[in-house]
């Protein structure tokens, strides 16, 4: 039986290693998603990008370009149920300072939740490593 004669079969380290397919776009979503904390318009340019490139790279960081593509569309609904919890409290007359908190803490939380998701992909890239759970809602 003869192997098959693939890039993988000759050069097992291809897939791996700093010059993997899609490495390079894996990086700069992430740069695009945290400058999104500046500027909100790069969270779904990095988002499409990462749809885009997804079934174009090497499995290891195929598994990166889902867990940023769930972080986008996680962020899209935790953003979307805090407007919306908010428009009910003001709606429901509650107390302006209990409304403004409870606003304050959350989008701290998501924030905090998105910085730390980002680090966590950086760190496993940089390192040449998959993300062991990308559908996880944590930090994999």
């Amino acid at each position: 039986m003869s192997e098959p004669d693939t890039q993988e079969a000759r050069n097992p380290s291809a897939q791996t290693g700093k010059d993997s397919p899609g490495r390079g776009t894996a990086i700069i979503v992430y740069g695009l998603y945290l400058g999104a904390i500046m500027s909100l318009v790069t969270l779904p340019l990095g988002a499409l990008l990462a749809h885009y490139r997804l079934g174009h790279s090497a499995p290891w960081v195929r598994s990166h370009l889902r867990f940023q593509v769930r972080t986008f569309w996680w962020m899209v609904a935790a953003s979307a149920a805090a407007v919306g919890l908010w428009q009910l409290l003001g709606i429901l007359a509650v107390a302006p300072l209990a409304a403004w908190t409870f606003g304050y803490l959350y989008i701290t939380a998501l924030l905090v939740w998105f910085v730390a998701r980002c680090g966590v992909g950086i760190h496993r890239l940089t390192s040449n490593l998959p993300i062991e759970r990308p559908s996880s809602l944590l930090f994999s």
